[in-house]
């Protein structure tokens, strides 16, 4: 058996819609800045609950757009710690100076360590939603932006159908940045999408995205801005996945109720609280590790012994704490010490988009040992027979699923790859 940190899903019929697609691009010639990226923007648009979407390349390019279209240089723009070096970066492409603060328990972007750092040439705040999770004070900091005359942009790179008080990510700031890059929980490819209900970000960003230039048959330049164009191809490979978007979600989330079930009852490990007023689309499942376990050791013994890849954490190191900001700004360490505190500790299980995947949601077949034979069946058919699991010989079950090659029924995955997990944590 095999439980990979990341699964990319194009069934046989997306597949082939996708090829068909190719096909006319390739056969009309319309490579770039088509009718497939027009649609890909609309239809995305109206499932934020935006009046604009604008497709680019990346989930980067889409966040130095918008703070290119806020004017930003010579500015600074607040940033939580805890994220992708993408975030600040996007900053100093912009023109603009970096000020990291702290965040709070479900990982995301403190208003307090906010407050405390804004100057005098602050001009914006980047939140961050991670793991998926649009943050409940996430309320506080718009109200601390419009006391302070600061933007807030959203980087919701992780969170795609995500939701607080039925609100989709996306549609909570002056402006949203999404990725699509292939571990998301959809992907073009390459790919990033920006959403805003601003007319003039969404008109400047057109024109940052294609060179500059002032209109797509124009050879005028009225900014100075990139080939940050989205393809047609990866239109049509997002456009094939946003089909799908809500069904990964909701499978993702199957996964996840069963993680938070069977996490009680691991002494060494707790999830990451997320409130009942957020709907995470699950982009990663965070689990919080007791002080003390050794990460690399666990991630090791996973992957070796049990086959199960973790995807890491979020983040492995805060960004102050990365060598170019060190760098760049003199951190020391010691700083922001709630992120670094909670960084150490984290770790991210999978919940694949496709852990409930159709096509296996059946009866094991007969080639392994009828003894795991017997207990997998006594597993898929009745859930709540913990015990069958907890006393099976460890050695003996990793052996008799490794020879699998479908993918395992939902509920089966996410036991077998937390009963693997605890066995290593003692």
């Amino acid at each position: 058996m095999q439980i990979p940190a990341a699964k990319i899903y194009f069934p046989e019929e997306d597949r082939k819609w996708v090829l068909e697609k190719v096909d006319e691009i390739m056969s009309t010639g319309q490579l770039t800045l088509g009718k497939y990226g027009r649609e890909f923007e609309e239809k995305f648009a109206s499932y934020v609950g935006t009046k604009y979407a604008i497709a680019v390349n990346s989930g980067t390019s889409a966040l130095e757009i918008v703070l290119r279209a806020m004017d930003i240089a010579g500015s600074s723009v607040i940033v939580p710690t805890n994220t992708f070096v993408a975030t600040p970066a996007s900053v100093i492409h912009a023109g603009g100076e970096v000020i990291f603060a702290d965040i709070t328990d479900n990982l995301c972007l403190d208003p307090e360590s906010v407050r405390q750092k804004i100057r005098k040439d602050t001009k914006g705040v980047i939140i961050v939603h991670i793991a998926g999770i649009v943050p409940p004070q996430i309320k506080e900091i718009q109200k601390i932006c419009q006391e302070n005359n600061l933007f807030l942009l959203e980087d919701a790179a992780h969170a795609q159908g995500s939701t607080l008080d039925g609100k989709k990510a996306g549609s909570f700031g002056v402006a949203a940045a999404f990725s699509f890059y292939p571990t998301k929980v959809i992907t073009s490819g390459e790919g990033g999408m920006i959403t805003t209900d601003d007319e003039k970000i969404h008109e400047r960003a057109l024109i940052f995205r294609d060179q500059g230039k002032a209109g797509f048959y124009s050879n005028v330049h009225t900014e100075i801005g990139y080939n940050w164009r989205m393809s047609e191809v990866h239109a049509v490979m997002g456009l094939s996945q946003f089909a799908r978007l809500d069904e990964f979600i909701a499978d993702r989330r199957r996964a996840a109720a069963i993680y938070d079930r069977e996490l009680e009852k691991i002494e060494k490990l707790k999830r990451v609280e997320i409130p009942p007023a957020v709907k995470s689309n699950y982009y990663k499942y965070v689990a919080i590790l007791e002080t003390g376990i050794d990460r690399p050791s666990l991630k090791k013994e996973m992957k070796e012994k049990y086959s199960v890849g973790l995807s890491g954490e979020v983040y492995e190191l805060p960004c102050h704490l990365q060598p170019i900001f060190k760098k760049l700004y003199n951190f020391t360490g010691g700083e922001l010490d709630r992120a670094q505190a909670s960084i150490e500790s984290n770790r991210v299980i999978p919940a694949l988009g496709r852990m409930f995947d159709r096509a296996s949601d059946q009866r094991p077949d007969r080639r392994t040992r009828i003894d795991i034979e017997e207990l997998l069946q006594r597993i898929e058919y009745e859930p709540d027979l913990d015990e069958a699991l907890d006393a099976a010989p460890l050695e003996d079950l990793h052996k008799g699923l490794a020879d699998r090659d479908a993918f395992f029924p939902g509920f089966l995955s996410c036991r077998l790859h937390l009963l693997f997990f605890n066995k290593s944590l003692f």
